[in-house]
């Protein structure tokens, strides 16, 4: 017998929303939006269940872990990093090429560096990055020691760059602020006794210099790439 329409219909028929299977892919996006809105510590797999209507055990499924979810995050980041081909001729431009990019990518997320720092890269496209970067310098025929160890010395300047980065940029500071500080600092430095510090309060200036620039970054990159090149064996 058909319903009346007249009838009200019962809870057990109402139509429900129909709710997107959980994924990783799904897991990685909700702790990246945490992540870009409320920083690297709000990360939890707790939260992240939260923001995704379930419970944390069902994460477990898809995420071993917040250690896996951790190189998850790096791992989408480094979607968005340009690995050059490698060309023996340009090869230390590259590499200080692929180091620039590297930054910029963590720069567009604050708090991936922190997600970084302390892991070894096992996820594709942080593995992809680091072939790229052997690549690269095998191109310039860097050692095969000096190679692996470079790689790895390379990266953790550029996470450590931008890990200092997103820990000032939480304190919100204006460049009127920054250009402040810079300004006492070096008015610090100059003050300490003379017979102390000698090279401190002279080198002032230069010490407090390049503080809301790249410059600095710049310089480790030619302090790197050139110690690099002097391995190179001769032809």
């Amino acid at each position: 017998m058909n319903q009346s329409p007249w009838q009200p219909i019962s809870p057990e028929k109402r139509a429900r929303p129909v709710r997107e299977p959980l994924s990783r892919e799904r897991i990685v996006d909700a702790a990246m939006r945490i992540l870009l809105d409320q920083g690297y510590e709000a990360v939890s797999m707790r939260k992240v269940a939260q923001a995704l209507e379930t419970g944390p055990a069902s994460l477990y499924a898809h995420v071993a872990n917040k250690k896996e979810l951790d190189q998850l995050l790096v791992d989408r980041a480094a979607e968005g990093i340009v690995m050059p081909a490698p060309d023996p001729e340009r090869w230390q431009e590259q590499l200080k090429d692929a180091l620039r990019s590297t930054l910029k990518v963590m720069r567009a997320y604050p708090g991936v560096a922190r997600a970084a720092i302390g892991q070894v890269p096992l996820v594709e496209l942080a593995l992809a990055s680091t072939e790229g970067m052997l690549a690269i310098l095998k191109a310039g025929r860097v050692p095969d020691q000096a190679a692996a160890w470079a790689v790895d010395m390379v990266s953790l300047y550029v996470t450590a760059v931008a890990f200092e980065e997103s820990v000032q940029g939480a304190w919100e500071w204006t460049p009127d602020d920054v250009e402040g500080f810079v300004a006492e600092l070096k008015t610090f430095f100059q003050a300490l006794p003379a017979d102390r510090y000698p090279l401190i309060v002279a080198l002032a200036g230069p010490l407090t210099a390049g503080a809301s620039s790249d410059d600095r970054f710049e310089f480790g990159l030619q302090v790197i790439v050139g110690g690099l090149a002097a391995m190179v064996p001769a032809e």
